[in-house]
């Protein structure tokens, strides 16, 4: 064959070749779409939705999407408060807690209200067990937005929230926060709110009013948490605003005493976070309290715990695939503090929990639950009950109790326990949820 037939037969071979792959490409499955994750709302989300809030004087807030974790969503919150607010809080005590929190302990006593302050949050990444590299982003966060906001960076607090042990991308924050100091606006709380969740299906808030002086003092606040809840100060995220003009030190005294009533009364799956963080800042733009015997001062401290049991049980709500909202209250222990023990150990029992979401009124659980608590307790004086129905008096079944009537309560979306242990006047109560199989499904999938 001549030399140029050779060439012209290379070259038809090399086009059908082309086209044969032409064809294969056409006739190949399409590449499956990346897949959306698809969030289900908790069924026992407040059937309102998200609530009006108010704005507080004093403090602005703005959101971005930095691309911390994920793709077009906002994943980072910051609010900006003015000078004269003083800041109170509570922190997680885990022995691995994060370089954010550390941060956080450090300042929230050196207060200056002559200066403006800010809060900075991100979702998505928890900056948790990263060593040097998670002080280098606290230290890095907390200086570009004091620089841009003519602050001292030992009055901005961060907070970060997500997949444990990964190196937080903070300049990806750092390059938003020209855009974030930009937009800030007094009304963007509800954009804060959704702009720190994870795993949470729905953005949660709450407020109240009160009356002091004549004048209406307004508070506000918002959280995030979902799983990984059995706080050991505060829940995951949790931040509070008040206009009250009021000093950090009783500020602080009244977080506190709310605190365990309300976040530390809570647990969706007995596993405390390395990121727990409650802050409340007054800006001072409002009433003022001078006096915290008064009846106002009561009345405002009533209100903040208010606000907080509100967001605490709005977390237990939308504990990761929960179905059941369950309140225990354990009466007649030797002290308050054995009946804590005694109901904490029955809403962290895994087969507690799963018995509730059974819907089995397997009371036998609750039994073992109390005699592994720890506290002081007698068999023979142990009485339970599950909302008005009696299951068990002194140590037994009682005779009124039948199962078909246990087996319908259980039914119900919140239920309440009860548990006296007949030894004294010792009382708590606690909340919690149910434990499904889509908390494994949810937890399985959190780091893809």
């Amino acid at each position: 064959m001549a030399k140029t037939d050779k060439q012209k037969a290379k070259k038809w071979k090399s086009r059908a070749k082309a086209l044969q792959a032409q064809l294969d490409a056409l006739s190949a499955p399409a590449a499956p779409a990346p897949k959306k994750k698809v969030v289900i709302v908790s069924p026992l989300a407040p059937k309102d939705g998200f609530p009006l809030l108010p704005a507080i004087d004093g403090v602005d807030f703005a959101t971005a999407q930095a691309g911390v974790r994920y793709a077009g969503r906002t994943d980072v919150m910051l609010a900006r408060l003015a000078p004269g607010s003083v800041v109170a809080g509570t922190f997680t005590r885990s022995a691995t807690r994060s370089a954010a929190v550390l941060d956080c302990q450090a300042k929230i006593g050196l207060n200056d209200a002559s200066q403006g302050a800010a809060i900075l949050v991100n979702s998505g990444n928890s900056n948790a067990f990263t060593g040097a590299r998670g002080w280098e982003s606290v230290n890095a966060l907390t200086a570009a937005v004091a620089a841009r906001l003519g602050i001292p960076a030992n009055r901005v607090f961060t907070s970060s929230t997500g997949v444990i042990g990964e190196p937080l991308p903070h300049e990806r924050i750092e390059s938003a926060l020209d855009g974030l100091v930009a937009g800030l606006k007094a009304d963007g709380i509800t954009d804060a709110a959704r702009a720190i969740m994870t795993t949470d299906t729905y953005p949660k808030g709450a407020m109240a009013e009160v009356q002091i002086n004549g004048q209406t003092a307004r508070i506000v606040g918002i959280a995030k948490g979902s799983g990984m809840i059995a706080p050991d100060m505060a829940t995951m995220l949790v931040y509070i605003f008040t206009d009250v003009a009021i000093s950090r030190a009783a500020l602080q005294s009244i977080v506190s005493r709310m605190t365990d009533r309300s976040f530390n009364a809570i647990t969706v799956d007995s596993d405390t976070s390395t990121s727990d963080t409650l802050l409340v800042a007054a800006t001072g733009k409002g009433p003022a309290l001078t006096n915290m015997r008064t009846a106002e001062a009561k009345a405002f401290e009533r209100a903040m715990g208010d606000v907080m049991m509100n967001l605490a049980h709005q977390v237990v709500r939308d504990g990761e695939g929960a179905t059941k909202f369950v309140g225990i209250t354990v009466t007649g222990a030797a002290n308050d503090a054995d009946a804590k023990r005694c109901a904490l150990s029955i809403a962290n029992s895994p087969l507690v929990k799963t018995a509730l979401a059974g819907e089995d009124p397997n009371w036998g659980r609750i039994v073992a639950a109390v005699g592994k608590s720890g506290a002081e307790a007698d068999r023979d004086r142990l009485s339970i009950t599950f909302g008005a129905i009696t299951v068990a008096t002194n140590g037994m079944v009682d005779p009124s109790y039948r199962e078909a009537d246990g087996a319908a309560y259980m039914k119900n979306a919140e239920l309440e326990i009860g548990v006296d242990l007949g030894l004294g006047k010792g009382k708590a109560k606690v909340w919690t949820c149910d434990l499904t199989h889509r908390y494994i499904d949810i937890n399985a999938d959190y780091r893809s």
